[in-house]
């Protein structure tokens, strides 16, 4: 177990492993590549979006490589909080106010159909991940909070989900510890659902291995350099060359397509795991205790995850890319069970981590083929909102590899999008 120690000299815990990351046996990749390989595709990012384009392009019958430069689920989907929720990143009226109603509701279908694959491929392919759909809840520590929970739910039903707001006595049914004196109410979305976020993507990599066209390799890229029809990707390893090139790297994105670096925007995300307690929690919680958002939930195993805080950081932990945890947003996480729960007994703190988000201006991902580089796609920039999108993205981004056209349901992730959402 990862010890708990924070040091009284600097404003830096040392870097650990995540609950996710300690609870799982990690696969040794194969750093065997030859000098020079000619492959059709190759995706660089071994997080969930590069599991999920390697399992449609598998299941396709497309020969790809998956370069990954340390080990699977390595970064942000290894780090997360173990929720996946759909919607977009900012609340639903929030983004039809920015985007219009047509692309916010657009992004809601897209991750509520992304949740329904994911349902069937777990169930095809046999995936253990820990993965169910208790929903969750979003407590309203005043007022104010409660009616804004309240206008979402009126937008989110009028475009097919079903939202329920909850008084305070309706909270404390649902919670196994007395509710502190702020919590008035809440509202409970019945599509949330929990996961274990590595044995996912390591799920998702194996089914892509069983149809035999998939190669997992480990190695860092250096750089992409165009080479006729092709593309030379350059690694630690050897240069490789491929037809298609698909950069996965979310918040790294930046040092391999340089100018796309001012459009995703890297922020820490911190968690804390405390040691296994009797069942409290039976679903997705969150509460608004700063600005930028707490959420938490417990394993089946007792662990209680929450994470969140990010807004007591300098900046906000914004443009930061170390995965190191911080004193400052770590003993603000400590406060959030004994402000909300002051009667629940809190056991030790058996890991901390972070995790590295990258977030757009428009807080969309990014999903389209990079203009002045031809072969080569990019997708990330998923504000902390990744594993909701995936399994449809990869989907889409195998149709647009296979058939000609680009897929309709990914416009309004285009790099030219406010021009084409203007019209």
């Amino acid at each position: 177990m990862q010890a708990d120690h924070t040091s009284q000299n600097t404003n830096h815990i040392h870097e650990p492993s995540s609950y996710w990351q300690e609870t799982v046996t990690h696969p040794t990749l194969s750093d065997d590549l030859p000098s020079t390989i000619d492959v059709a595709i190759a995706i660089i990012g071994g997080g969930i979006m590069g599991a999920a384009m390697s399992y449609w392009l598998a299941r396709t019958g497309v020969p790809c490589v998956l370069l990954e430069r340390s080990m699977l689920a390595h970064e942000a989907t290894g780090r997360n909080g173990g929720l996946m929720s759909i919607c977009p990143a900012e609340s639903y009226p929030a983004a039809i106010a920015r985007l219009g109603h047509k692309n916010a509701h657009a992004i809601l279908t897209l991750t509520r159909q992304s949740q329904a694959l994911l349902r069937r491929v777990l169930e095809e392919e046999d995936i253990a991940c820990d993965y169910h759909e208790p929903g969750s809840l979003s407590l309203a520590l005043d007022a104010h909070q409660l009616t804004k929970l309240a206008q979402e739910a009126t937008a989110m039903r009028a475009d097919g989900v079903v939202p329920t707001i909850l008084d305070r006595t309706q909270v404390q049914e649902l919670i196994g510890t007395p509710l502190g004196p702020d919590i008035v109410g809440g509202r409970f979305m019945p599509e949330t659902a929990l996961v274990h976020p590595i044995r996912l993507v390591q799920g998702l990599a194996q089914a892509a291995q069983r149809y035999g066209v998939v190669r997992t390799c480990t190695t860092t890229v250096l750089r992409l350099v165009p080479h006729g029809e092709k593309v030379v990707i350059s690694t630690r390893h050897g240069p490789l060359q491929a037809g298609t090139v698909i950069v996965a790297v979310n918040a790294w994105t930046g040092e391999l397509l340089p100018q796309l670096a001012h459009l995703m925007t890297p922020a820490r995300g911190q968690v804390l795991a405390y040691a296994p307690v009797a069942p409290v929690f039976t679903m997705g919680m969150s509460a608004s205790l700063t600005p930028t958002g707490e959420y938490w939930h417990q394993r089946s195993d007792g662990t209680l995850v929450l994470g969140g805080c990010r807004a007591v950081a300098p900046r906000s932990d914004v443009g930061v890319y170390f995965n190191q945890p911080t004193v400052e947003v770590q003993m603000a996480l400590e406060q959030v069970f004994p402000r909300l729960f002051p009667q629940l007994t809190l056991p030790p703190i058996a890991y901390r981590w972070a995790g590295i988000m990258a977030f757009t201006p428009d807080y969309l991902p990014i999903v389209n083929r990079v203009p002045d580089i031809p072969g080569v796609l990019v997708v990330g920039g998923f504000c902390g909102h990744g594993m909701p999108f995936a399994l449809r993205f990869g989907q889409l981004l195998t149709e647009a590899l296979t058939k000609e056209g680009w897929p309709t349901a990914l416009t309004p992730f285009r790099l030219d999008r406010h021009t084409l959402m203007a019209r």
